[in-house]
């Protein structure tokens, strides 16, 4: 009988014939040694199982899909399938450093309050050349909790989870796209979740990446996770005030709309919010608070293009500023005759 593993890694695969060889070599180096790296096939047409069928380490097991049965179905079955006391998520065309599982195990073995631990990531382009971006999500279980009714603060990609919590959870069908976001935030209804701030995985950025082809059905699959995160912290918002509840994580997509009326609508929201979630106690008042502070500094960093130096004053003169760091606002704090605008 082969012995369970501590760690199943799961990367589920569809037509990634030019990629899969990354993801895999990548795991099979890790420093850590005691996992199993379980690969989900979801109806490739291409070469993908014929890559998959040149390695001869025993530590990889392939599951082919009998079709196509979508992303939820497929991070499912791997779910079902993942004999490991933890699972390591892993998409077929990313790379995790050698490290990875070692650092992510230590951390769930001496904190068993979490369910599940991600990391900060950075990004390389399609022919594998490194991409100057770092994806850095709150680290603090209480503020990763927060941050989710705005925007998803964990990475899928880099996520290390119990896998029976993942299991007893999983995936809805309702969400194509953002099938992971919809999960960390129904879990975080009961379960505490953290990030590293190590660098563990590397993300691709290449045209062929679904998230890149569904752009649409993304923000409506977020807007609706939003929307849900704010009726539990106790605020019911109308359809314009989820748009621009949305924006507060995108500032810089906003273009012209970001003008003084969004800045007047922006510190009336977050009191609102504010207000609502110390009633409901849905999440931790000053993790909150801290989440609102940061998502106002960013706004107001954005609007300065547009307000110049009215943006500052905007930050400042705010009850939020009284929990912006005094780093940031010096940063923030325009040079004397600097207007912003172009």
């Amino acid at each position: 009988m082969p012995t369970i593993p501590r760690v199943t890694v799961f990367i589920p695969v569809h037509n990634r014939q030019r990629y899969i060889t990354t993801a895999v070599d990548s795991i099979l180096a890790q420093t850590f040694t005691d996992f199993e790296l379980l690969v989900v096939d979801d109806g490739s047409t291409d070469a993908t199982l014929d890559v998959l069928a040149g390695y001869t380490d025993p530590r990889l097991r392939v599951e082919a899909n009998p079709r196509n049965l979508g992303i939820p179905a497929t991070r499912n079955r791997g779910l079902e399938l993942a004999r490991g006391d933890y699972i390591a998520l892993l998409d077929s065309d990313d790379a995790a450093r050698p490290n990875r599982l070692a650092r992510q195990v230590a951390t769930l073995d001496r904190h068993p309050e979490l369910a599940q631990i991600g990391s900060a990531c950075d990004f390389m382009g399609a022919d594998g050349q490194r991409i100057h971006r770092v994806r850095r999500p709150p680290q603090g279980a209480d503020d990763v909790a927060a941050s989710l009714a705005f925007f998803c603060a964990l990475t899928n990609r880099t996520i290390m989870a119990r896998t029976a919590i993942l299991r007893e959870h999983g995936y809805s069908d309702d969400f194509s796209r953002c099938q992971d976001y919809d999960l960390h935030q129904r879990m975080s209804r009961t379960q505490r979740m953290a990030n590293l701030g190590d660098i563990l995985v590397c993300g691709r950025e290449h045209g062929g990446r679904f998230t890149r082809q569904t752009d649409a059905l993304g923000r409506d699959r977020k807007r609706e996770i939003c929307r849900r995160a704010l009726i539990e912290a106790g605020v019911t918002p109308g359809e314009a005030d989820l748009d621009r509840h949305y924006a507060l994580a995108r500032p810089g997509k906003l273009g012209a709309a970001l003008n003084e009326d969004y800045l007047d609508w922006s510190e009336q929201w977050l009191a609102q919010l504010d207000a609502a979630n110390r009633r409901s106690r849905r999440y931790v008042p000053e993790a909150l608070t801290r989440v609102m502070t940061e998502r106002w500094a960013q706004v107001c960093w954005h609007a300065r293009r547009q307000l110049g130096a009215g943006a500052y004053l905007r930050l400042i003169r705010s009850p939020l500023a009284r929990h912006v760091p005094t780093t940031l606002l010096h940063r923030l704090r325009p040079s004397p005759g600097w207007t912003g605008r172009r």
